[in-house]
């Protein structure tokens, strides 16, 4: 099943007003917050839509609906970089689904090539992090940064985790409405 713009603006508002993880700001804002600081840096549309959508696979996956404690720290990964793959490929390029689908490997990235990267994640990151298969070897930082949008996801996951700031003021989601609308009509 696709997703519409209405139906991705819905989840947002609806499913994303719960904690971030361990963080201190909710889904939303956290997603509001990353679009905004790719807006900032006069990133592509597409990259500023995957910085607002890079999580919503925490709010399509199965295991959300089953976790009682939000506080607690999950115990494997909900691999939500590929969940909602299915649910928007039809709407976006791959401009927007790609940088989603490494946004995760672009941290394993960072641990390896940037030596103060691990010292700057959240606590939550980094145990997020070791569920996700920890920080890449030689081989994989060089598969890596053949892949054609890996730039973007590094970048993309810069921006994920600055945007963890509590009531840090951002455009509304009805602005970054208007610009998923502007890239999925670019890519028919």
């Amino acid at each position: 099943m696709s997703l519409t713009i209405p139906d991705i603006v819905e989840l947002l508002g609806s499913r994303a007003t719960t904690w971030y993880g361990q963080e201190a700001v909710s889904q939303l804002d956290h997603a509001l917050q990353c679009a905004h600081l790719a807006e900032q840096a006069h990133e592509s549309p597409e990259t500023v839509v995957a910085a607002l959508l890079h999580d919503l696979g925490h709010m399509l996956s199965p295991q959300q609906e089953l976790v009682a404690d939000q506080d607690a720290m999950p115990a494997k990964d909900d691999l939500h970089q590929f969940v909602a793959l299915p649910f928007l490929r039809s709407l976006f390029p791959d401009a927007v689904l790609e940088p989603i689908k490494l946004h995760v490997d672009a941290k394993r990235y960072l641990c390896a090539v940037d030596a103060g990267y691990w010292g700057d994640l959240s606590p939550a990151s980094k145990h997020s992090l070791e569920l996700q298969g920890g920080r890449y070897d030689e081989v994989q930082v060089r598969a890596f940064e053949d892949l054609t949008y890996y730039a973007e996801a590094v970048r993309l996951r810069r921006y994920d985790d600055l945007a963890k700031i509590p009531g840090q003021p951002t455009p509304p989601l009805a602005h970054y409405a208007a610009l998923m609308k502007e890239v999925a009509n670019a890519a028919t």
